[in-house]
């Protein structure tokens, strides 16, 4: 199963939605990001709370949604309240759109101890929905839109 990512800068939730479902996917699941408007960094903390993890960031970047009309994914996930009332790229097609709602972590403040139980949070709250996907994808493809559609109800959110 492709799955692309989408928040509006592509510098924090999309990116750690991407690095941690590349790490847990099982060759089932291939994952990128992009933002409508991409800041063009990756968050110092996501790499950070990333590597904490063990989970690998070379590969990672903020780029364009542009960059992936080749990719076809087969859902696309958006992750910031911003980007789900976007209009997305027209070559999207027939493809599965659903919406995370993930609150940012990097737009907290508080103590580096709060910072890291938030980025910590996030990370657990996306490996979880990994977990989900990856039942997914072991599913028959034609069952794949109702079960992603299910999923797309879950409670979501940081409680900082």
């Amino acid at each position: 199963m492709k799955i692309l990512y989408i928040c509006t800068h592509n510098r924090c939730r999309s990116i750690l939605s991407e690095a941690v479902t590349q790490h847990l996917g099982q060759g089932l699941l291939e994952a990128r990001s992009a933002g409508s408007q991409p800041v063009g960094a990756v968050h110092p903390l996501s790499l950070t709370y990333l590597a904490e993890a063990g989970i690998e960031t070379n590969h990672l970047r903020s780029q364009s949604w542009d960059e992936f009309a080749d990719f076809a994914p087969d859902v696309v996930i958006t992750v910031c309240d911003s980007a789900a009332a976007e209009t997305c790229p027209v070559w999207f097609g027939n493809t599965t759109v659903l919406h995370w709602g993930l609150a940012d972590p990097s737009k907290l403040t508080g103590t580096d101890e709060e910072l890291a139980d938030a980025f910590r949070h996030t990370i657990g709250l996306i490996s979880d929905r990994v977990a989900s996907l990856l039942t997914v994808a072991r599913q028959e493809r034609s069952q794949w839109p109702a079960a992603l559609s299910v999923l797309a109800t879950q409670p979501s959110g940081i409680n900082p």
